[in-house]
């Protein structure tokens, strides 16, 4: 490993990276397409490259590089690095380019190195995680194939082999991500809040009633939001998980880390979930608008999440103080302002939805242009401590 660049000595590190940069360049893209109308002829419709690439792009390599360096710690394995962890890079970033609207390449060409990531990120990833026996964890294998499925009903559609695959898999890989968020959200949440309050905390409780129902109502929404997004039965479902949602996160106490910034940018995060639930169920039952729903849960939750997940640990597995910058609290506060100016876009007046959307994208921009400013030089760095890593 000492041959290797340092960028590739641990998963977070290079899909920590270029999380950031796509949430910048990818965002950018689209806001350009926004501002100039243009777009190439062909099956691949705008909005939908623009939530594809979002979701299988930027928050895909959130996911590779927290699941890389937590299913080590999970199983008591050695951390994938070297010409893995470059292989799988260079496979994320050749499905960005081969997707870029503009590239020319060959929709079959460009749909099969995109779809190859997940299968190959689960390769890397079985073997620790059969190793180590346990069920739950293995289940991140399932949740990656559900994953490469939402992925694959895109792309049919984009072949022009079925219809509406891209409203299927994109329902199917965000129910999928919110599914993750829920379990690793109930194993982190709680302990971090533990660790980082102390005695001061109280009480973090995690109900068993309401664990068991958190679980089992996200999981529910997924078929159903599948095949009946706009019936009275989903609207129910998004409502009662809604209220779970809530439940948990008013046991975690989250509100007593109000001092600590990379706390309660956790907290934050997870509040977005019962909003976005919330708003989901308003537009099956009320009609108002899906948008709202659907940016509450991507930008409020996933963004957000994603963002402390990144600053946290990337601080903590290079050996530093996991204390969050000035720059860093920043980036949390723009990312909470796009949230709010883009879940509230679609409600607004027609006159304002456009300023709206811009301040939005450009909160958003500026958010993550401060974590690359902080956090690449990090990365990009040797631990502190001298310890491999």
């Amino acid at each position: 490993m000492t041959r290797t660049p340092i960028l590739f000595h641990y998963g977070f590190r290079p899909f920590f990276l270029l999380s950031g940069l796509a949430a910048c360049g990818l965002l950018a893209a689209w806001l350009g397409v926004l501002l100039t109308g243009e777009w190439p002829d062909g099956p691949m419709g705008a909005s939908g490259w623009h939530a594809h690439e979002m979701l299988f792009g930027m928050i895909a390599a959130a996911i590779a590089g927290f699941l890389l360096t937590a299913v080590p710690s999970w199983t008591g394995t050695r951390a994938a690095s070297g010409w893995p962890l470059i292989g799988l890079s260079g496979l994320w970033l050749v499905g960005r380019v081969a997707l870029f609207p503009w590239t020319g390449a060959p929709p079959l060409l460009a749909a099969l190195l995109d779809l190859a990531f997940f299968p190959a990120l689960a390769v890397v990833l079985a073997g620790p995680l059969m190793r180590a026996g346990k069920a739950r964890n293995s289940a991140f294998l399932l949740l990656l194939a559900l994953l490469f499925t939402a992925n694959l009903l895109i792309h049919l559609e984009w072949l022009e082999r079925i219809e509406d695959g891209v409203d299927l898999g994109l329902t199917l890989g965000l129910g999928v991500v919110l599914m993750m968020v829920t379990v690793i959200g109930g194993r982190i949440l709680p302990a971090f809040t533990r660790n980082g309050l102390g005695r001061n905390g109280g009480d973090v409780t995690s109900w068993p009633w309401v664990e068991r129902a958190t679980l089992g109502l996200t999981v529910a929404l997924i078929p159903v939001g599948m095949f009946d997004a706009d019936g009275g039965l989903f609207g129910g479902l998004a409502l009662a998980a809604a209220l779970a949602h809530a439940l948990r996160l008013v046991g975690w106490r989250g509100w007593r880390a109000w001092r600590q910034p990379i706390l309660w940018a956790l907290h934050l995060g997870y509040l977005w979930i019962p909003v976005a639930l919330l708003l989901k169920a308003l537009h099956a039952l009320a009609g108002i608008p899906a948008a709202a729903g659907v940016h509450a849960l991507t930008i409020g939750a996933f963004a957000t999440l994603i963002l402390a997940v990144m600053s946290r640990a990337s601080l903590g597995h290079t050996g530093r103080r996991v204390v969050a910058a000035p720059l860093t609290v920043a980036a949390y506060t723009l990312l909470t302002l796009a949230a709010a100016a883009r879940t509230a876009s679609p409600l607004l007046p027609v006159d304002w939805v456009w300023p709206s959307l811009q301040g939005a994208g450009l909160a958003w921009l500026t958010a993550f242009a401060l974590y690359l400013l902080v956090y690449a030089p990090i990365l990009l760095a040797p631990r502190v401590d001298g310890q491999p890593g």
